[in-house]
């Protein structure tokens, strides 16, 4: 049987359908290379990142894999000063994730989460299931309800 992430359970607890999608981690290791290896557009797989703002408190960010964090324009969308990348080594005790299968569903606790706004341009988008070699595809309608999130142009 195949192993189930934290993140698939927790959509199951909440019935929610998603698409599972399995890639092996040694032939893809960047978002990039991960939406290439699944066959899918670039624009519809997304990366999750985690920041700290000036006020201390942690941001979470989900934009297309091919696309760089604008740290202006995320700061500007949660309200802060200025934000940072949150440091690899750091990111595990935060989250409980590890870099490459950060996910924005079933982190150790919930931060302020925004989703770049071309997300709702597709029915489905994929993103990591919280385990490297994992991701799940849905619709953004459904992940609102399992998180809260914003919509917001934070991109270069």
């Amino acid at each position: 049987m195949e192993e189930k992430t934290n993140v698939m359970r927790i959509l199951d607890k909440y019935k929610i359908k998603y698409i599972k999608h399995l890639y092996d981690p040694t032939k893809a290791l960047s978002g990039v290379e991960v939406a290439n290896f699944l066959g899918e557009d670039l624009e519809r797989v997304f990366k999750t990142l985690v920041t700290v703002g000036k006020s201390k408190l942690n941001h979470v960010f989900v934009i297309p894999v091919a696309e760089e964090l604008d740290l202006k324009k995320a700061a500007k969308a949660v309200n802060e000063k200025s934000i940072e990348m949150v440091k690899s080594k750091e990111l595990l005790p935060l989250t409980g994730y590890i870099h490459g299968g950060c996910s924005p569903i079933g982190m150790k606790k919930f931060f302020t989460t925004v989703i770049h706004i071309t997300a709702q341009e597709y029915e489905n988008i994929i993103f990591s299931a919280g385990k490297v070699g994992y991701q799940v595809e849905m619709p953004l309608k459904d992940l609102k309800k399992v998180i809260n999130f914003t919509l917001d142009d934070i991109v270069k």
